[in-house]
């Protein structure tokens, strides 16, 4: 491609620097009409500078970068230290998790032989590691470049993709100055809250990290005021909490309540996983997690502090109820709509190596479980699965409002089509007084730590309907190449027809949803990075979009399509050829709610304060430099 020209360069530098006139304008101390005592952020950040500097151009193609060490406009140590006195003290250099194992980090000593045995023993321990200040549960996204096992604690640690500050927020008024300094610095922007997170999108080289872990405040009330017809129970969330965390103050009402929540007892239920949509054990029942919201409290990219519901700002409301995690405001707390606890049953099933190692055997098996996807989720039903050669593991069918008969008697063709068939398997069933005893007993805990790409599908009922054995050849192929199955068989729509909310229809039409995890270390060459990209985008992704053409994928749980940007990114790097055809993930994740979530995101967040992989917006921005630098396309 031909080189610009000083003539053109200049042009590019010229719009650059009119443009940020406009973002200094935009940067200007905002009011607050909710609070206009805490609006006044240290007056010297409105003075920061953006330097033109962080405008440049990568094989033809001109950016606007955010500022990042070493850059001109990148805050001095002195800006830093004000910063932290703004957030009361609670600015931290940004460790790994892993640096008490290595002597160094950089030019700071990190060794901590106390640290470290404590990190080394708590690795797979999700709930430490949602604690940690900036762990990420799947350290794939990190780059995983400071692991705490070390030959030697003189061995190299370096940061990989992780940020470089954090701020432990305690208040919202931590919350808007972090978003504050940022927007004005022009500097990469991630909230963290759990880092339970296949995306990466808990991480971001040399950003500035927003916890809002700390945020624990709960609230129950019998009788929801607010606005709207919803007179039923309600919950308000701080941002912070986790599912188990919730269901066990749940629980302890009088008499007892239950939500829509996640399966795992770890995700943080106000933030990514309810602005993502959320699917749960009682989906099937009640509909989608985003479907209970009544209200939020955020701080908004222009630093406001907004009460959102159907009467304030109900488009920006609308699309906070899954229009995508870290995209239109960060959120303070939510509001969601609570029901009578109830009791439930449940059902257990294995079928292994043990049972059998006969191929055809085992697989005739797995069928006569998934083809009844459907059967499943019209009683209403969740059932969560793991799935690879010679290991089906299920555990556990989940029946609301059921007992063991009932459940046994949904689940018996099944097995009566296996003890036909000759085929061998060992199962369980038990009913419980209520959901949360079941949830306790039958769900099992999950461990981190793992590397690994991840890629999912949602299969809708017609697809099950007309395709079954498709899409099981399908998960069959995925899990004989390498791929482990996590399954989740989940029927929103049959909870909830419908919904005003930025969930795509697609969840209305679901019957399964199965997310394929390929192990590769983080810290791999790029090009064994984009081997293992390609397999599981080109080949194994693609046989399952084949299968199910009626089919979308899940904004939380990272698609085939969302890998594949980043394979046609690594591949640019590895060997300087053309793009890969672009694939439709603005369509996979929300059908037709896409195009109002994009006007809504230039709406709320015209600067990109914002930024998560693959959410309404990002297509006009581009992560350069072998996976570093965010930048905007010019």
């Amino acid at each position: 491609m031909k080189r610009p020209t000083s003539f053109n360069a200049n042009v590019i530098r010229l719009l650059a620097s009119a443009s940020l006139l406009l973002f200094t304008f935009y940067n200007l101390p905002l009011s607050n009409a909710q609070d206009t005592a805490e609006a006044d952020v240290d007056a010297t950040l409105a003075t920061a500078s953006i330097s033109i500097d962080s405008i440049t151009s990568r094989n033809g193609q001109w950016y606007a970068c955010k500022c990042y060490p070493g850059d001109r406009c990148f805050p001095s140590s002195t800006v830093w230290s004000r910063f932290n006195t703004t957030v009361s003290g609670n600015l931290q250099i940004a460790l790994p998790p892993g640096a008490p194992c290595y002597n160094n980090l950089g030019d700071l000593s990190t060794y901590d032989a106390a640290k470290c045995a404590d990190v080394k023993a708590n690795w797979s321990n999700e709930q430490w590691n949602t604690d940690h200040p900036i762990s990420n549960l799947w350290p794939y996204w990190t780059n995983d470049t400071c692991r705490p096992f070390p030959s030697s604690p003189s061995d190299t640690c370096t940061r990989g993709f992780y940020g470089n500050y954090v701020v432990l927020a305690k208040t919202r008024q931590h919350v808007k100055a972090t978003i504050d300094f940022a927007r004005l610095y022009n500097l990469r922007l991630v909230i963290r809250n759990t880092g339970h997170d296949f995306m990466g999108r808990s991480t971001g080289y040399g950003s500035l990290i927003l916890n809002t872990h700390s945020f624990k405040d709960v609230s129950f009330t019998k009788r929801y005021e607010g606005p709207g017809s919803y007179r039923g129970g309600a919950v308000t969330v701080g941002a912070g909490i986790q599912g188990r965390e919730l269901l066990r103050l749940a629980h302890a009402q009088d008499p007892p309540v239950v939500f829509v929540g996640g399966e795992c007892p770890t995700v943080g239920f106000a933030g990514g996983y309810i602005q993502g949509g959320g699917h749960g054990p009682l989906s099937s029942f009640y509909g989608m997690a985003a479907d209970q919201v009544l209200a939020f409290e955020v701080v908004t990219a222009s630093g406001l502090y907004l009460t959102v519901n159907e009467r304030l700002f109900p488009e920006l409301f609308w699309a906070l109820k899954g229009g995508g995690p870290s995209t239109f405001a960060a959120v303070l707390s939510v509001t969601v709509k609570t029901f009578p606890d109830l009791p439930a049953a449940a059902v257990g099933f294995d079928l292994n190596f043990t049972h059998t190692l006969d191929p055809s055997v085992y697989w005739k098996g797995v069928d006569a479980f998934h083809s009844r996807a459907n059967r499943w989720v019209e009683n209403k039903m969740f059932v969560y699965y793991e799935l690879m050669p010679f290991r089906l593991h299920i555990q556990p069918f989940v029946g609301p409002n059921m007992t063991k008969a009932q459940i046994d008697e949904v689940v018996k063709p099944m097995l009566d089509e296996l003890d036909a068939e000759g085929i061998p398997y060992s199962s369980w069933s038990k009913e419980y007084s209520s959901y949360y005893d079941l949830y306790l007993d039958a769900f099992e805990d999950e461990a981190s730590g793992m590397s690994a790409l991840i890629g999912g599908r949602l299969f809708t009922q017609k697809d099950m309907a007309e395709n079954a054995a498709g899409v099981n050849a399908a998960q069959r192929f995925a899990a004989e190449n390498g791929g482990f199955i996590i399954g989740h068989v989940v029927g929103p729509g049959v909870g909830m027809p419908s919904a005003n909310n930025a969930v795509n229809p697609k969840w209305r039409e679901a019957a399964s949803f199965s997310i394929m995890s390929y192990t590769i270390e983080g810290n791999a060459t790029l090009q064994d990075k984009a081997a293992a990209q390609n397999l599981v985008t080109n080949v194994i992704g693609q046989r399952l979009r084949d299968a199910s053409p009626n089919g979308a994928a899940y904004v939380n749980e990272v698609s085939f399509l969302s890998v594949l940007l980043l394979f046609r990114s690594l591949t640019w790097f590895v060997a300087s050829k053309g793009d890969l055809e672009e694939p439709n993930w603005q369509q996979a994740y929300w059908g037709s709610n896409y195009r109002r979530l994009y006007f809504l995101k230039k709406l709320w967040d015209p600067l990109g304060v914002f930024y998560a992989r693959t959410t309404p917006g990002t297509e006009d921005w581009e992560i350069i430099d072998n996976g570093t630098r965010l930048c905007k396309k010019l």
